[in-house]
């Protein structure tokens, strides 16, 4: 379930200072909650210092530039952090999770606007126009734009929204709050790009998918409870108006039945804020689609999602008589093969179904078989080589 914080209520979660990215006061009893030691036995929570030495690793991380900095607590957020806790008079490491990735459920999801932020060396804010939290953490930044907003220049909303997040992380502005960011979303009502943490302009994408069964039409044209409205609304200047702007524009029908129905018509950016920060595919997209290539950070675009997914499904069950089925992925030159490959390997090694999986790249090029084992060595995958089948066979059991 998504929670709504209206401003007010973001700011008193917080540290004091401004600059504090993180929501602690939500981060730290969620942790408490959702975290204990098993061990012969009992099962015993941590200690309220251990939860707060949790907290200070992520607070206190060194900033080392944007990149740097956002891989380290990248691989903290989804590794964890091994804490020493005494237990029946045994001190031992013990892993505490700051995410719950594999029970979306668990997590505590919350969304906020007009977030402020000082900027580095400046009491000066910035305040982008939506940040969504996992446990109190900044998952996700969105920068909203008016959809007939065109620059003199014919820059469009959405570009504008992509501009302004860019200039967000540069180092004199608020660096602090994108060193924990996943996702970046740039919308205007009918055009919507993604990306991630440093990507350049040129990279940010359109995500592409169906959504079957009217779902979308319905959510889109449901009400919100009175005590929903009252939490969106209430704490504006122009409280009623914008109220009365949004609540004319929804409506369900009368009959409450399956039909599609309502005034509004779902937008661009309704499928786009649908399709990646619905909670099990934003936790899904931050654990398995990202990855760091010599120093940049890559999200999946649409169609390495869906093929990752696909050969995933493929591999990791059987047909009826006992099988496992094979299958083709057609790229066309520059397409992203090499990335993909390296999301299916990630995919390979986390998956509950697969014990000790084993990935075998053959390429025709020697110029291919050396860029590939570069680009998956730079992405922190290590391979070995093989000039022969023969070869194959001889190599470590590791390395195959």
């Amino acid at each position: 379930v998504l929670q709504y914080l209206p401003p007010a209520e973001a700011r008193a979660r917080r540290e004091v200072n401004r600059g504090t990215a993180f929501l602690t006061g939500v981060l730290e009893p969620c942790r408490r909650k959702h975290n204990a030691i098993a061990f012969k036995g009992q099962c015993v929570p941590f200690a309220a210092a251990k939860i707060r030495n949790a907290l200070d690793a992520l607070f206190d991380e060194p900033y080392d530039g944007p990149i740097v900095t956002n891989q380290r607590l990248y691989e903290r957020l989804t590794l964890g952090i091994s804490l020493p806790q005494a237990v029946a008079g045994d001190t031992k490491s013990f892993n505490l999770k700051y995410v719950d990735w594999e029970h979306p459920e668990r997590n505590v999801f919350q969304v906020t606007e007009e977030f402020e932020v000082e900027r580095r060396g400046s009491h000066q804010t910035r305040r982008p126009d939506l940040v969504c939290f996992v446990n109190g953490i900044p998952f996700a930044i969105i920068e909203c734009k008016r959809p007939d907003l065109v620059t003199k220049t014919g820059e469009k909303g959405v570009d504008q929204a992509v501009s302004q997040m860019l200039r967000n992380q540069h180092l004199d502005e608020i660096p602090d709050l994108f060193i924990y960011s996943q996702l970046l979303l740039g919308v205007s009502e009918n055009a919507a790009l993604y990306a991630t943490t440093g990507t350049d302009k040129k990279f940010w994408a359109v995500w592409e998918e169906e959504e079957g069964g009217g779902l979308l039409p319905r959510l889109a044209n449901t009400p919100l409870t009175p005590e929903q409205e009252d939490r969106l609304y209430d704490w504006r200047d122009n409280a009623e108006e914008v109220r009365d702007y949004f609540t004319s524009s929804l409506s369900v029908p009368p009959d409450g039945g399956e039909e599609k129905g309502g005034n509004r018509l779902v937008t661009p950016q309704d499928r786009t804020l649908y399709a990646l920060l619905r909670p099990e595919r934003l936790l899904e997209l931050a654990s398995r689609f990202i990855v760091y290539d010599a120093g940049t950070k890559k999200i999946a675009r649409y169609q390495q999602y869906f093929a990752v997914k696909a050969t995933l499904d493929r591999v990791a069950h059987l047909d009826a008589r006992g099988r496992r089925n094979g299958g083709v992925i057609w790229h066309t030159t520059g397409s992203g093969k090499s990335l993909t490959m390296v999301m299916l390997a990630k995919g390979l090694a986390l998956h509950p179904n697969l014990r000790n999986p084993r990935l075998v790249i053959v390429t025709d090029p020697v110029d291919l078989a050396l860029q590939t084992w570069h680009t998956l060595k730079a992405r922190g995958k290590q391979a070995a080589t093989a000039a022969s089948a023969n070869a194959l066979g001889q190599l470590p059991h590791s390395c195959q």
